[in-house]
């Protein structure tokens, strides 16, 4: 199964807004093999948080693109309970990540 074939197989199936913009950052990453869901959804949704950030795209206007990272994570996250093993590991790594997206925030004057 693919990547592609895992995030269709999500119930209740996320808006078509939602599904056109995971389909549209991760690209051809939906060809990947599922056992990759964590690491790839986990990357997407760090690249587009960082992109969001050192852009200054945190309004509204950018609400797409922040429910598209959040659902990534989630979705990281999801695929990992297939292998509960190294799941506090997996965590702390995707926090740590997290926060140090925070860095790239530029500064409010």
């Amino acid at each position: 199964m693919t990547l592609g074939d895992w995030l269709r197989a999500r119930t209740p199936r996320p808006p078509a807004a939602l599904v056109a913009r995971l389909d549209a950052v991760l690209g051809d990453a939906l060809d990947e093999p599922e056992d990759r869901a964590t690491e790839v959804f986990l990357a997407a949704g760090e690249r587009l948080v960082a992109g969001l950030l050192s852009g200054d795209r945190t309004s509204r206007d950018s609400a797409l693109d922040l429910l598209t990272a959040d659902a990534l994570v989630t979705y990281a996250f999801e695929a990992s309970g297939a292998r509960p093993g190294g799941l506090d590991a997996r965590a702390d790594d995707a926090m740590a990540r997290i926060a140090s997206l925070a860095d790239l925030e530029p500064t409010r004057r």
